[in-house]
């Protein structure tokens, strides 16, 4: 008897597939172990909460939770429009490891338990817990961001801020479609944009009409772009007979009963999977108003606030996960005789990354300092807060796909398959630009700002003049930005903000960075000692200290 070459071999079936030179999984790894993070958190007044931090950041970089994150996306949300019977449901269906993820989050107080939390820096907390349980996947930050966001909009109407505040502040995750009181915890979802307008709301169609009860109105229209469907309540911009006004909007009614919401199609988005974003039709809809009449962008430009700084955090978690895992592979991976992180042209692109993603985190945990301290009446950071939080939210977030682009790069092959996770990072990362605003509407905010609330240019150049003196490049920039300021156009309005955004971003990096990742930033950001794409630091930049700064447990 003939034997065949695998079983002369010896191997069974598997003779050339010895597996070498491959990276080992990246999980279980601790998302806290981030030193610009963790020093950021100190400084903006949140330090008493690192243990728990640090907790979380195990349990983010867990395999099981890196599993739901995985399935979560695998296995997208469907919708059932009717029963069984025929009965119009309007649900939707999420894998549960949605319904995981959803649960730590809202239990480690990443949705609006801020709100109900009296201590200096809580606030603050929960952006850091974001940049950390941003390691698993960010569909199923978008619900928790609305939820944030809603209760600032909703106090403007006491009466509903003390029915449903205590349920939306609370830290349980209570799936079930019921009646909203009756629940041990609220999510609140928005419904802005309508299909003719866009950002541009005050166009929106959909009509309010007031009935005999006061302050309820019966809604007739079709949103276009409606995330988390499966909220308990949605803020909504309606045309009332005084104006585009804000209006909560309850899937189920005070007496059990579905409100009318029929959800036409879900999404088929180029990422952000996990998360249903839908396009719902109004028809005699039940809602409350929310602010008096007229003032519907009033009432929500504190919303506004909130979600734009959660996407300049959900951005620099895109960018700290997807440096992780190049630094990761860059360790375990051999090529040329020398391991990827030791040579040279790799270690320059960790280092860029590196200081791309340092300045993110910085200026996120900056931002939400300041919202803090807004938010407890500090009216100096609230003038900070309303340019810096437009200035980061147009920046940061055009910086993700580039820099995830890079990460995945550094992969090469193994990082554009989908196994590696780091395609879903590749997609998700354009979309934190879009939300809330894309780049054209935040640069001409900046503007607005500027021109209508002068107190803003004060705060700003206030925050540079922290760092006067302290590096010549960035004295340079802070005058040049004082000249673009005066010659400031919608035309230029993109430029001008880049450079206020860099900016910003030095001037935190030379008070709080060590020397090694402040002068790199500045000359290359500032003063042009750098190239068209991330790998091109100078030579003189000190990239060991850079990428060893970076990595978790050091740069080797």
């Amino acid at each position: 008897m003939v034997s065949t070459p695998d079983e002369q071999q010896g191997h069974g079936g598997s003779a050339t597939h010895d597996v070498t030179n491959q990276a080992p999984p990246l999980a279980p790894y601790d998302a806290s172990d981030d030193t610009a993070l963790l020093e950021g958190l100190r400084r903006e007044g949140a330090g008493w909460a690192e243990a728990d931090l640090r907790r979380l950041g195990r349990q983010a970089g867990s395999a099981r939770a890196q599993e739901w994150a995985d399935l979560a996306n695998r296995y997208e949300p469907e919708l059932r429009t009717h029963d069984r019977y025929g009965n119009r449901v309007d649900e939707v269906e999420f894998h549960p490891s949605w319904h995981h993820l959803m649960r730590t989050a809202i239990a480690e107080g990443l949705a609006a338990s801020p709100w109900a939390d009296d201590r200096p820096g809580a606030h603050v907390v929960r952006s850091a817990g974001g940049l950390v349980w941003g390691h698993t996947e960010a569909g199923h930050g978008c619900p928790t961001s609305m939820t944030y966001a809603a209760v600032p909009a909703l106090r403007r109407q006491p009466e509903l801020a003390k029915l449903y505040e205590p349920l939306l502040t609370s830290r349980e995750y209570d799936p079930a479609l019921r009646e909203p009181t009756e629940k041990r915890g609220l999510l609140a979802g928005m419904g802005m944009t309508e299909k003719q307008g866009g950002s541009d709301v005050r166009t929106n169609t959909t009509a309010a009409t007031p009935t005999a009860e006061p302050g309820v109105y019966t809604l007739r229209g079709h949103k276009w772009f409606t995330s988390a469907p499966m909220c308990d309540v949605f803020l909504v911009l309606a045309q009332a007979p005084g104006g585009l006004s804000c209006f909560l909007v309850p899937r189920v009614l005070p007496d059990g009963t579905r409100n009318t919401f029929r959800i036409q199609r879900l999404k088929d988005k180029l990422g952000n999977r996990s998360n249903a974003s839908c396009e719902p039709e109004f028809d005699g809809t039940v809602a409350w108003l929310v602010g008096p009449e007229g003032q519907g962008v009033k009432t929500i430009i504190e919303m506004v606030n909130c979600t734009r700084l959660d996407c300049v955090m959900m951005s620099a978690a895109l960018m700290r996960k997807s440096l992780v895992e190049a630094g990761h592979h860059a360790r375990h991976r051999s090529a040329f005789g020398a391991r990827l992180v030791d040579q040279p042209l790799m270690r320059n692109v960790l280092a860029d990354l590196a200081l791309e993603s340092e300045a993110a985190t910085t200026l996120t945990l900056r931002l939400a300092g300041a919202a803090d301290r807004a938010i407890r009446g500090d009216a100096g950071e609230a003038a900070f807060r309303r340019i810096a939080t437009a200035v980061g939210k147009y920046w940061v977030t055009k910086r993700g796909p580039a820099f995830t682009a890079e990460a995945l790069e550094c992969l090469g092959g193994n990082g554009y398959v989908e196994d590696s996770g780091m395609p879903r990072h590749y997609r998700e990362a354009p979309l934190l630009s879009i939300w809330e605003g894309s780049g054209n509407v935040n640069a001409l905010d900046v503007l607005r700002a500027l021109s209508r609330e002068p107190g803003t240019a004060e705060a700003l150049f206030g925050e540079f003049a922290l760092a006067r003196g302290a590096d010549a490049r960035l004295d340079v920039a802070v005058t040049r930005l004082r000249t673009g300021l005066s010659e400031a156009s919608p035309t230029t309005a993109r430029r001008l903000v880049e450079q206020m955004a860099l900016t910003l971003q030095a001037s935190l990096l030379v008070r709080h960075a060590p020397p090694a990742v402040a002068d790199a930033f500045c000359a290359t950001r500032l003063g042009g000692d750098w190239g068209h794409a991330f790998g091109t630091l100078p030579q003189s930049a000190g990239l060991d200290a850079i990428v060893e700064r970076a990595l978790p447990g050091g740069g080797r």
